[in-house]
């Protein structure tokens, strides 16, 4: 049906139109408990899976996330966060991609990542997500050797961008109380710490692969772009689903599961952030329970697969003049040898907040820095520095003999068996 406007007509109603009041929505203007768009941060995740849903419905808790894009190159994974936010949201508005340099290239409206990959891809998600203007929140253990996790702390500072790595135990209480009484001396001299690593696998990984698999359509899992930077090996479905722990390709191994947490609480509360050990002192096991890695300033760094120091899991303690303090997960509080000691938990806490303004939340501390454009707690130094602990260890195991290492030049001290090991050859076109 055609309806024909006369020209009268058509002016009288526009006039009217710009009379009348243009009305905003108050949540527009971020009334009514909402967050105006200018306020927002826009985020996109790449391989959300098992925790990366944990981290998932913590981010988009913060009223001030928009979940916009999920990227990940297995389909039913892509398909359950895009169903879990669109009814977060009561749209359709989440859009899928399998590949993220596409993903990166076509999304210039989003502010920020969330990268839960295998851990393979931690470092090689983040340098290209940074490098396309991207702030970046991605899981532990941030980067596979030496050499990537230089590669993240220059690239995170060629192109400004904020970056934290998921060591959140670094941002709770429990945790941050005991890193501060060793840190700022309320416990006296502090001579050495303990660090939790995993309790399962070993520190020599397997060097082998699972048998093959027919490949599966690219749409539905894409191979290719899971192994990445990694040697071209037959597929695997096992890989896919979490299979790749133990496996030298893919793995950091004991000591990288946990102590990528744990070192950066143990040589935080060294105010050690900005360095690593020394000397690695071989230990003849198959975990490396009980390596002794010293400072140079002689503090020690004694790496424990048990429960002598803690109870449950990823813990650290530190041991001082005046005693020692330590904690754990599941710690309804800090633990330590003298009630006097915890006395101080309030007054620690609350200087720590005051000096460095940050959350006791790691999540909103990086949501809050991605604002200010400060620095996180867990920033790509820290997690380089406690991760070149993690490699000089897994070095030092597999070499099976002691290593001297210069934090500052990033190298061994006359062992090239050993340098060559600091990084990994990459696989085309995954060269970063």
């Amino acid at each position: 049906m055609s309806v024909k406007v006369s020209r009268r007509s058509f002016l009288t109603k526009a006039a009217a139109a710009v009379a009348a009041p243009y009305i905003v929505p108050a949540s527009v203007l971020g009334k009514g408990g909402a967050v105006a768009p200018s306020e927002r941060i826009t985020v996109g995740g790449i391989g959300i899976h098992g925790r990366g849903f944990h981290d998932l419905r913590w981010i988009t808790g913060n009223k001030d996330v928009q979940f916009l894009a999920i990227c990940d190159l297995w389909k039913q994974q892509r398909e359950a966060v895009k169903e879990f936010t669109d009814n977060l949201y009561g749209n359709k508005d989440c859009a899928m991609y399998r590949d993220l340099r596409e993903f990166l290239v076509d999304r210039p409206d989003i502010d920020a990542v969330l990268i839960a990959t295998g851990d393979h891809w931690h470092a090689p998600a983040s340098i290209l997500a940074m490098r396309a203007g991207k702030d970046v929140y991605t899981e532990k253990p941030s980067c596979m050797t030496i050499a990537e996790g230089r590669l993240v702390v220059e690239t995170a500072k060629r192109y400004g961008r904020v970056y934290q790595t998921g060591t959140q135990r670094l941002s709770e209480p429990n945790h941050v109380f005991a890193i501060e009484m060793a840190r700022t001396g309320r416990l006296g001299k502090v001579d050495k710490a303990y660090a939790h690593i995993a309790p399962w696998d070993a520190a020599k990984m397997s060097h082998d692969w699972k048998p093959a698999q027919p490949e599966p359509p690219k749409d539905e899992i894409d191979w290719d772009i899971w192994l990445g930077p990694c040697p071209w090996r037959p597929f695997n479905r096992e890989y896919v689903s979490g299979g790749w722990r133990n496996y030298y390709d893919f793995h950091t191994s004991c000591i990288g599961e946990w102590g990528a947490h744990t070192f950066a609480q143990a040589q935080a509360g060294l105010d050690a952030g900005d360095r690593s050990p020394v000397h690695y002192s071989y230990v003849d096991n198959d975990s490396g329970d009980g390596m002794v890695c010293t400072f140079a300033n002689g503090q020690k760094l004694i790496f424990s697969r048990g429960d002598v120091y803690w109870h449950g899991s990823c813990g650290e303690r530190f041991d001082g003049e005046r005693g020692w303090i330590g904690s754990a997960d599941g710690y309804s509080m800090t633990e330590a040898s003298s009630p006097d000691i915890l006395a101080e938990f309030k007054e620690v806490i609350g200087e720590y907040v005051a000096r460095t303004g940050r959350s006791l939340d790691h999540m909103r501390n990086f949501l809050d820095c991605v604002k200010s454009r400060e620095e996180t707690v867990a920033n790509p130094s820290v997690m380089h520095h406690s991760m070149c602990t993690v490699h000089a260890a897994n070095i030092c195991m597999w070499l099976e003999r002691d290593l001297e290492f210069d934090p500052v030049k990033e190298e061994f001290v006359n062992d090239e068996e050993a340098n060559r090991l600091r990084s990994r050859a990459q696989r085309e076109p995954w060269v970063l």
